[in-house]
Parts: C-alpha cells; sequence; structure tokens
C-alpha cells in the first residue's frame, strides 16, 4: 500500500502546520520528489535540500575542552554586605549592593572528555556563571576544586595536548603521557592531588563547590583595589564518588550528573550554593611564602576568612538543550564595574582564549544570541558592531540609523559616563622578561591538604596515584615519587610501595632545571622521606569541607 500524498488532516487535529525554514507549509514530509514511486531523485527537490543540508551542520565544533556539560537557569541575590560591613565599601558593582537580584545561568562540565563522554569519569569539573546584571553580563568562569595545574597560560595548550587522546592511538589519558608531563611540571602536584581523591569525582553537580579559582580585583567608588577570590558553597553539602563508586554510576547512566541536575529541577528540588569571597590588600606580600596571583595556591581561611555576599538558586533547565547548554558562551573577561582583573598569568591568558574560541567556535556574533545576551540591561544592546556571518540582532544603535561610528553629531551614540576614579591598583614597574614568579613551593599545599583529609579521602587519593603510575615508565615513576615524598612523607612512601619505590631509589634525583627552588625545599630534599608530617594546626584549607561518600558501590543506589 503506498502512502497517499496530501491527505487531510483528521478531524479535530489542529495542531500546528510544519512549514520550511523560509516560511513555505510542507504538505508531504514523508517522500522526496522522485520521477516515478521508485525513483530517481530530482535535484531541484528544494524541500529536501533545505533539510538534509542543514541537518548536515547541525553540530558546531565541540568546545576543545569542557566539551561534555549541562546548562541550568535561576537567580541570584546579593546580601549587600560582606561580614558586618556594608559591600560598598570594598566594591561599586550593582549586582552586589544591597537589592541587587539578577538573572543566572550555570554550566556544570568535565573538562578532559568530549561531549557524549561519560560524566561519572574523574576530571575536574568546570563551574561557569553567567550573571545577567543591570550593567551587562558577568561570567565567573572557574572551577569545583579551587586551584589550577599552572601558574602560566602559555603551558595550557601542552597540558590539555597530555590530558587528550593518544594523537596515535587516540587511547584516552594514557596515564604515561599524563604524569610525563606532571612529572616535569611539578606545580601541578597540588592539583593532581585533588584530582585523583574522591574530590576528584563529584557524586553529582548538585554536591559540589564552584570556586573562581583565578584572583580578582575589587574597586570601590573611590577607585581603591582589594585581591578577591570567589567561592561558591552548596547548600545541598558536599558528596563524593571512590573509583569503585563512579565505576557502578558510569554502568548506569553516562549523563549521570545531567539527569541528577534536570531530575532535580523537576521534582523542584532546587539547588542553592551560597557566594562568598576572600579578601587580601592589593599589593604582593613579601610576608607571605606564597604569591596570591599563583593559581597552584589557595589562600589559607584562617588569615584570609571566607565571608558570604549572596546565595543563587537554580530553577529552570534549557528549553532546548543546544540553543541554551551547547550555544551559551562564557568569558573570563567579562566583568562588570566594580569588578576588575588582577595580574594573574593564567586570567590575562584565559580572557584571551575564551572568548577568542567561541568566536571560532559558535561565531562571531555568538553574543547575538539569546543565551548570550545581556537580557539584564535596560533597552538592551547598543552597538555600532555590525554585520558579521549569522549576524542576528545587531542592537537598537543610536536614533540615527545612517551613523554606525561615533564619534557623531547626527544622532550616533555616546560614550557612557565613567568612573570618578579610572586609574587603579598599584603602581607597576619592572622590565620585560620571560620567568616564573619568584615564590613557587610547588610541595606545601598539596602536603597541608593530605595531612587535612579525611581518613577515606587519603586511602582512596593513594590507590588512584598507585593505579594510575603503577602503568607509567620507571623513570616517571621515579619523578613521581620524589615529587610526592617532598610534599609529605607518609603520602610519598605509601605511594612508593605500592609501586615498589622506595626513599633509596629516589634520592639520588636533583631538582629540575625548570622549577622554582627555595631554602624550605632543599631542606625537605636532604631529609627526604624522615621530615615528618606537615604541621597543620590552625590551618584551615579551602577545599577541606566535610566530604560524604556517596556510595553507590556497595549500596547500588544513591542518596537523593
Amino acid at each position: 500500500m503506498s502512502d497517499t500524498p496530501n491527505h487531510p488532516p483528521a478531524s479535530g487535529d489542529d495542531r500546528e502546520v510544519l512549514t520550511t525554514r523560509q516560511g513555505h507549509p510542507v504538505w508531504d514530509n514523508q517522500n522526496q520528489r522522485t520521477i516515478g514511486d521508485r525513483g530517481p531523485a530530482t535535484l531541484e527537490n528544494y524541500q529536501f535540500l533545505e533539510k538534509i543540508s542543514h541537518f548536515d551542520r547541525e553540530r558546531i565544533p565541540e568546545r576543545v575542552v569542557h566539551a561534555r556539560g549541562a546548562t541550568a537557569f535561576g537567580e541570584f541575590e546579593a546580601y549587600g554586605t560582606i561580614g558586618d560591613e556594608p559591600i560598598d565599601r570594598y566594591t561599586r558593582a550593582k549586582v552586589l549592593q544591597p537589592g541587587g537580584r539578577c538573572e543566572v545561568a550555570v554550566r556544570f562540565s568535565t573538562v578532559a572528555g568530549g561531549r557524549d563522554s561519560s560524566e561519572a569519569a574523574r576530571d575536574p569539573r568546570g563551574f561557569a556563571v553567567k550573571m545577567y546584571t543591570e550593567d551587562g553580563n558577568w561570567d565567573l568562569v572557574g572551577n569545583n576544586l579551587g586551584v589550577f595545574f599552572l601558574r602560566d597560560a602559555v603551558k595550557f595548550p601542552d597540558f590539555i595536548h597530555s590530558q587528550k587522546p593518544d594523537p596515535v592511538t587516540f587511547e584516552r589519558q594514557v596515564p604515561n603521557r599524563v604524569f610525563d608531563f606532571a612529572s616535569q611540571t611539578p606545580e601541578s602536584l597540588h592539583m593532581f592531588s585533588l584530582v585523583l581523591s574522591p574530590r576528584g569525582l563529584p557524586a553529582s553537580y548538585r554536591h559540589q563547590q564552584g570556586f573562581g579559582v583565578n584572583t580578582y580585583r575589587w574597586v570601590n567608588a573611590a577607585g581603591e583595589t582589594k585581591l578577591v577570590k570567589y567561592h561558591w558553597i552548596p547548600e545541598q553539602g558536599v558528596r563524593s564518588w571512590t573509583q569503585e563508586d563512579a565505576t557502578k554510576a558510569q554502568g548506569d547512566e553516562l549523563g549521570v550528573h545531567t539527569k541528577d541536575l534536570y531530575d532535580a529541577i523537576d521534582r523542584g528540588d532546587f539547588p542553592a550554593w551560597e557566594l562568598r569571597v576572600q579578601l587580601m590588600d592589593d599589593h604582593d606580600h613579601p610576608e607571605l611564602d606564597w604569591d596570591p596571583l599563583d593559581d597552584t595556591k589557595v589562600w589559607p581561611e584562617n588569615d584570609f576568612p571566607v565571608q558570604a555576599i549572596g546565595r543563587m538558586v537554580l530553577n529552570r533547565k534549557p528549553e532546548n538543550f543546544f540553543l541554551e547548554s551547547e550555544q551559551i558562551a562564557f568569558g573570563t573577561g567579562v566583568l562588570v564595574d566594580g569588578l576588575e582583573f588582577s595580574d594573574d598569568k593564567m586570567l590575562v591568558g584565559r580572557t584571551f582564549s575564551y572568548s577568542d574560541t567561541q568566536r571560532y567556535r559558535v561565531g562571531p556574533n555568538y553574543l547575538q544570541l539569546p543565551v548570550n545576551q545581556p537580557k539584564g540591561v535596560k533597552g538592551g544592546v547598543r552597538t555600532n558592531q555590525r554585520d558579521g556571518a549569522m549576524a542576528y540582532d545587531q542592537g537598537a544603535g543610536g536614533e540615527n540609523p545612517s551613523v554606525n561610528y561615533e564619534p557623531s553629531i547626527l544622532g550616533g551614540l555616546r560614550e557612557a559616563d565613567g568612573p570618578e576614579n579610572d586609574e587603579i591598583g598599584p603602581v607597576i614597574q619592572g622590565r620585560l622578561t620571560r620567568r616564573k614568579i619568584q615564590r613557587t613551593d610547588d610541595y606545601r599545599q598539596a602536603g597541608e591538604r593530605y595531612q587535612l583529609s579525611e581518613g577515606w579521602e587519603k586511602d582512596d587519593l593513594v590507590a588512584n596515584w598507585t593505579d594510575q603510575l603503577s602503568q607509567c615508565d620507571r623513570p616517571i615513576q621515579e619523578r613521581m615519587v620524589w615529587h610526592l615524598l617532598l610534599a609529605d612523607d607518609e603520602l610519598g612512601t605509601r605511594i612508593g610501595e605500592g609501586i615498589g619505590i622506595g626513599v633509596d631509589d629516589v634520592r639520588h634525583l636533583k631538582p629540575l632545571p625548570s622549577q622554582g627552588w627555595g631554602p624550605a625545599e632543599q631542606a625537605r630534599l636532604e631529609n627526604l622521606g624522615s621530615n615528618g608530617p606537615r604541621d597543620v594546626s590552625g590551618l584551615t584549607m579551602t577545599h577541606c569541607v566535610p566530604n560524604e561518600r556517596d556510595n553507590r558501590a556497595d549500596q547500588g543506589v544513591a542518596a537523593d
């Protein structure tokens, strides 16, 4: 029995009519135009050609990093204070003042995997927040671990290449490649000690912390500045998996975190986070043994207390995943008045790279897409930028549409009123150079974090380090055990025992020519393996909050 073309709708069928993108009604969506019912097909078959050619282009290039992710939407509300002080003492950003509120979009993601990879893989999680404020968009783009592998953006492509599949075999995250790079980059030790702990496997997007990672500046109305670090603390608590838990979850669902997030929103269990900050005077702080602009370090919370400034609730999932999650675009350079950059080398590099990759991935007019538009701005965008591929919404412009330049007296746009104080921050003096920062100390915080970890976290960290390094060549194993012993005796000894390498096997190794080295490191090297535990008395370390295990391996199910 052949299909009957152009059959009328059934009685009572009042659905909207399917059209092409040109608006032409489609009266047969089952058959191409052919010569006879067996073909051949005709080339002027516009309806089919439009449909199939669009289908061929339905996927934009996936993100080089953070390809796998999910977006949710909600609201942010500021407290208007920091501690018992008004927040305008430190920043003039309107969104953070009393009564400040705005819509938000948050994209959670993994880093190394592709768009269809498992969300239960061990990996840092991206935690990117877009606030649609009255002064324009503010993007706070960070991760769930508080630090990063590097302190200089020039090494970012190398690091990512070491994490990505082998370019010959396409085998995913080959330990010998990962730790070949890490063994020659000791600044990454702190971050690897988090990724290989249960913190590297959050039980859900809802049960993870978020951090801005980079150091930023706040600016008040008088032009006075403070250095600032951002923290998102989940009201749901922190829950993590061991590798066994993650393996069980991955066997049930590759997109386990997206499903958990969207199911929670569907049932009205809206996840919430409190935004907290650490502040520091804006200078280089020579009294510290670490640099405040070093992204491989956290600021001790006993010295720089974390203070709450607002709250975010997510209560809506995307209406269309591609439009609102694949095409959403973030950048560390997207700041509003009162929020500023610091001289953090990673931040400077990210600020170029993030927006540049969006122009390549989505297109030069990516900011015209609804999910990226600054919807909090009264009157919308007004710009003289014009045209480009896939131009969608040029903005209102001035009263004279012929004037797409500035300055003009013919009805174009004018400059905005600027701040009274536009010279900010300390005076910088120096000569052009290519040098690492002076205060590196790549081992102390990695060792302190181990000492502050819970017992089950320590055991899981050692097991994961041991498993990964057991798959590496002997020279890589030895150098990594050497690094780990410099961080903490117990940590290095336990991992070394797991792969058959003792202190005497690595004692002969010298510091890497490329690494920073000072008296503290030299003293530990001279007493390698016998330094005793790191002193963490009185230390409150970022991310060392209570961490509940979501035990899927034994129970088979997760708690709500």
